[in-house]
């Protein structure tokens, strides 16, 4: 089972406080104090590369303030998923990075702050081809624009729920009540992948012989999927 979840370093190079002799990022000369977005601009010229290089996406880059730090979550995705061993590397390999980069050129980010890096949850939007591609079989919630009359109803925004059957570069396919339907991106909003609870009676039950110990092939720790929510 592909595991998700993330890695935290709150302590070392992407957690270590500022030195007291060093210039905060306000300070330097040219630096505009809250500048936060220039903050993700050089974060991300540090770290996106990382990422690439060890076969993810950059799927997202924030800077928030959390008391007297900052936090700085990254997080990462590939087909296939990332296993949570994976994404302590990549947790690794940023963080040296990061360090590399402020001994070069100064502090990045002003102050102390703590690294996250993460794998999407189930709950983020699906707003780029790859994302669909990765939830092929997927049930997915999305605002179709003007595509209605693929189902013989009236043009105009709905919301449909289907299964996604295919995805591209270009367009994505949807088993929906009313049959399969295609759109391009472009008339899809952000999907939602919708959370589906299996019954218990749905699970194939095998027969057992009645001498068997109960604990023989049982195993009490189940494997569970760690998502950021």
């Amino acid at each position: 089972m592909t595991q998700r979840g993330r890695a935290t370093r709150s302590t070392g190079p992407a957690g270590r406080p500022r030195r007291a002799d060093a210039p905060r990022g306000g300070e330097r000369a040219g630096g505009p104090r809250g500048d936060l977005a220039a903050r993700r601009a050089r974060l991300r010229d540090v770290i996106e590369p990382v990422v690439t290089a060890a076969g993810y996406d950059l799927e997202e880059l924030s800077v928030s303030r959390a008391g007297r730090r900052h936090v700085v979550r990254v997080i990462v995705d590939a087909d296939g998923g990332i296993r949570l061993d994976a994404v302590a590397e990549v947790s690794r390999a940023v963080s040296a990075a990061l360090d590399a980069a402020e001994e070069a050129g100064g502090d990045i980010v002003a102050g102390e702050y703590q690294l996250e890096v993460s794998s999407p949850g189930v709950d983020r939007p699906l707003t780029l081809p790859r994302h669909w591609r990765r939830n092929v079989g997927r049930l997915v919630k999305v605002t179709a624009r003007g595509a209605g009359a693929q189902a013989g109803q009236a043009t105009g925004d709905r919301q449909v729920t289907g299964r996604v059957v295919e995805a591209d570069d270009e367009r994505v396919v949807l088993e929906t009540d009313a049959g399969r339907a295609t759109w391009t991106y472009a008339e899809l909003g952000p999907g939602r992948v919708q959370v589906e609870f299996h019954r218990l009676d749905e699970i194939e039950e095998t027969d057992e012989p009645d001498d068997m110990d109960d604990t023989d092939d049982f195993d009490d720790e189940d494997d569970v999927e760690d998502e950021e929510r």
